[in-house]
């Protein structure tokens, strides 16, 4: 037989598949070659400054002399570390707790009401400003004088509401003043009154133009047939040698609602305030009894809560984080309401269960892989919280704020101690390995389905 080829005749049989490896290998060229950028970076800004950090926690401040476990060690014993641990917990615990709460209600909230977008947008906006520029604000929010902290101006707004501060913190008996003091911040007459009689209970301290706004000019006391009439006031008239100790005169301010009390064998017997003009009066059940001027009149006005204060630092700084984030947790929860089935809702409501039940009962579990997202991210966050923290809490409280990072900080730039900084470092990201695990597990199986 001679073959087609021999016979001259083309051989015309199909070529076998041609190999794909080239091309794939070509492709994975390609691809490597794109890569090959964003892996310098990622080697340069991440991978080498995370094993530096490792191989440094090992040595000791000079870096010379290797330390082991020596610094590590102190994460547990150094007491600024230790508090700056719990802090971080109670970071982790309640702030992404609080947030994400407030945004699911916000989130709800808003879907009934026309104005919805408006309000999204205002609470949203607290997160284009800066942490820096968020801390600015919030340290003059806390300040402790109510005229300059909003804090502590609603704060004592509301208390004095319902209890009204002294309007003479500094007043006291002048010379040759009938009045002594009867302990505890009061006032006492040296003797007894009678039915009949006019008192006078002469008092300085007070400046004239802290006098109250509904102070008028003192009135000498009338006597008024048995009962006991007088007059408290501001024995003060500007200028030397002006005015007549111990006597009311022209240009001197009575102390409108000065409280005044009849003691009689350690009995108060009647109490009388004192009116615009600082002139009261008494029946003649105060009859051989001596007045005394208690010492609420003379409290010091209340000055409202010591925000940044070692018991309220941590919580007064959550605070100012919860601001800024909370609306951060609304969109996310609010694209996650958006894309809800809404017949779901519409047959709970149809099988009888309130609002309140909806809400539990169908509204929630439908959202926990968006609440799940919202409140991990948020975890990792609060665990490297540092501008807030450092820019908020004075310097007197700010070792009771600490938190891991900035205790990072200042091991690693005040106290020039960069192995004890370097592992915090190494510890943190140890706190948030497991959390971005547990993200990235859950949005791998969020994927499957």
């Amino acid at each position: 037989m001679v073959s087609d080829t021999a016979a001259g005749v083309p051989n015309t049989a199909p070529a076998g598949p041609k190999s794909r490896k080239s091309v794939t290998g070509t492709r994975g060229a390609v691809a490597a070659l794109f890569l090959l950028p964003a892996l310098v970076l990622l080697g340069a800004l991440v991978v080498y400054p995370i094993g530096y950090s490792v191989v440094r926690s090992f040595y000791d401040q000079s870096g010379d002399g290797f330390a082991g476990f020596d610094n590590y060690q102190a994460l547990f014993t150094d007491d600024g570390i230790r508090t700056a641990l719990k802090n971080n917990i109670i970071w982790v615990v309640f702030a992404p707790t609080v947030a994400t709460a407030l945004g699911l209600i916000f989130a709800v909230l808003t879907e009934r009401v026309r104005w919805g977008t408006a309000f999204k947008l205002v609470v949203f906006m607290p997160m284009a400003i800066s942490m820096l520029a968020a801390g600015i604000i919030f340290r003059l929010v806390y300040d402790q004088d109510p005229d300059k902290g909003v804090a502590n101006a609603v704060w004592v707004g509301v208390h004095d509401t319902f209890a009204q501060s002294s309007a003479f913190p500094k007043a006291h008996p002048g010379r040759e003043s009938p009045l002594e003091p009867a302990g505890g911040g009061a006032f006492v007459t040296k003797g007894t009154v009678s039915a009949g009689d006019t008192v006078t209970l002469p008092l300085v301290g007070v400046a004239p133009d802290l006098m109250p706004d509904d102070a008028r000019r003192a009135a000498a006391p009338k006597p008024e047939g048995d009962r006991i009439t007088g007059t408290t006031w501001q024995d003060f008239t500007r200028g030397k040698g002006v005015g007549t100790l111990n006597a009311v005169d022209a240009a001197e301010l009575g102390y409108a609602g000065m409280r005044i009390e009849a003691v009689r064998d350690g009995t108060v017997v009647e109490t009388a305030t004192a009116g615009d003009d600082g002139t009261f009066s008494l029946s003649s059940k105060a009859d051989g009894a001596r007045l005394r001027l208690p010492a609420d009149n003379f409290a010091e006005p209340y000055n409202g809560l010591d925000w940044l204060g070692p018991s309220l630092v941590t919580p007064a700084i959550i605070g100012s984080y919860v601001w800024m984030w909370a609306g951060f947790a609304m969109v996310l929860i609010a694209a996650g309401l958006a894309g809800m089935p809404r017949e779901l809702l519409e047959a709970a409501r149809v099988d009888g269960a309130n609002e309140w039940q909806v809400f539990r009962r169908v509204t929630v579990p439908l959202l926990a892989p968006v609440l799940a997202v919202v409140t991990v991210t948020l975890m990792i966050n609060v665990l490297k919280v540092f501008d807030l923290v450092f820019i908020i809490a004075p310097g007197s409280t700010q070792d009771d704020a600490n938190v891991l990072a900035l205790e990072l900080y200042r091991k690693g730039f005040s106290e020039d101690q960069p192995g004890i900084a370097s592992a915090i470092a190494v510890f943190l990201l140890l706190l948030v390995i497991p959390v971005m695990w547990f993200n990235v597990r859950r949005l791998r199986r969020e994927v499957r389905r």
